[in-house]
């Protein structure tokens, strides 16, 4: 007998769309943005100490392990960040978006700087079990949104390079493990 003969089974939606659990945080493996499918291409759980903060999530249309790739790409993707313990001040959170701001982002204008500072402004302390979704979509912008409710878009691809690039930029303020994990090398 043949094994190219033989029949196939089959994919079942269950199969072809598997979602992925880290730390208990379950994401789909794909996602529908406004009109757009996006994959997830990685997962990393972000610990300050030994304090567990958050396990995000990184959709892109197209998966990719290129950091700089990603960043380059003018393409529809999607940052989610799902709280697992209660610390997700919004002083923290926007000191760490600052720090990765000066770390991956040398020789930031002051229109860039100034949409950190507006991103800030749309911030409050996040929960247990809540979500920041961070989507940028070609055109339109970043969309930041917190439990469920959208906060605000941002213009500019520039800006949505800069925010993403404190996870996956030269200095990934998480560290060099959270950005693999992000890009799907481990």
């Amino acid at each position: 007998t043949s094994l190219i003969a033989a029949p196939l089974a089959p994919l079942s939606p269950a199969t072809a769309d598997t979602a992925r659990t880290m730390n208990g945080v379950t994401m789909p493996a794909t996602i529908e943005v406004a009109g757009h499918s996006l994959t997830l291409n990685g997962m990393a759980l972000r610990k300050k100490f030994v304090i567990k903060v958050y396990v995000a999530g990184l959709y892109l249309g197209s998966p990719s392990g290129d950091g700089p790739e990603i960043l380059a790409a003018d393409s529809p993707r999607q940052m989610v960040m799902h709280f697992i313990s209660g610390h997700g001040s919004k002083d923290k959170i926007c000191g760490a978006w600052n720090d990765g701001l000066k770390d991956n982002t040398p020789n930031a204008s002051a229109e860039l700087k100034q949409q950190f500072v507006e991103l800030c402004g749309m911030m409050q302390d996040i929960k247990k079990d809540e979500r920041l979704t961070i989507t940028y979509l070609p055109g339109t912008g970043t969309t930041i949104n917190i439990a469920g409710t959208d906060k605000g878009t941002i213009a500019g691809k520039e800006f949505a390079d800069a925010l993403l690039a404190c996870w996956i930029g030269p200095k990934p303020g998480p560290g060099d493990g959270f950005k693999k994990n992000l890009l799907g090398k481990s």
